[in-house]
């Protein structure tokens, strides 16, 4: 365990998911052995077309470095050979995921339910974006 309170507190969204809105499908997280990141592997449709992929979340340390960063950084890579980096960011039952660096004009904003068995937001970009519902079909293994 790493003693990181704020990657911790992304274990509410260990386990897998049913989504819907503008992206329908599922995705499931879980945590990679030793607790320093958490992997998601997606599967839904967007636009009537499949996005499935892998994302990694954790602290970047790079090559040489005696501490991890300070954000939340994660890595996507999917079917189409796309590779984008988000920043985590949860405060409270609120959920924002942004594009690229804390800041950015694309981001999911989302807020947990009360009992952590459904999330709502949406995912916004200059020019457009859509909304999205979680509700956990399966619960995971928490990493405590």
């Amino acid at each position: 365990m790493t003693g990181d309170s704020q990657l911790a507190a992304l274990d509410r969204l260990v386990g897998t998911w049913r989504l819907s809105g503008g992206a329908q499908g599922t995705t499931t997280y879980r945590w990679l052995d030793g607790g320093f990141f958490l992997l998601q592997e997606f599967d839904p449709r967007r636009d009537g077309h499949p996005v499935r992929g892998i994302e990694v979340i954790g602290r970047e340390r790079t090559f040489g470095a005696e501490e991890p960063g300070e954000d939340l950084r994660a890595w996507v890579f999917d079917q189409a050979g796309n590779t984008l980096a988000y920043v985590y960011e949860l405060a409270g039952d609120t959920l924002t995921i942004w594009g690229g660096s804390k800041g950015s004009p694309a981001y999911l904003r989302a807020t947990f339910s009360d009992d952590d068995t459904s999330f709502t937001g949406a995912w916004v970009w200059p020019g457009g974006g859509y909304d999205v519902t979680a509700v956990r079909a399966v619960t995971g293994t928490s990493r405590h």
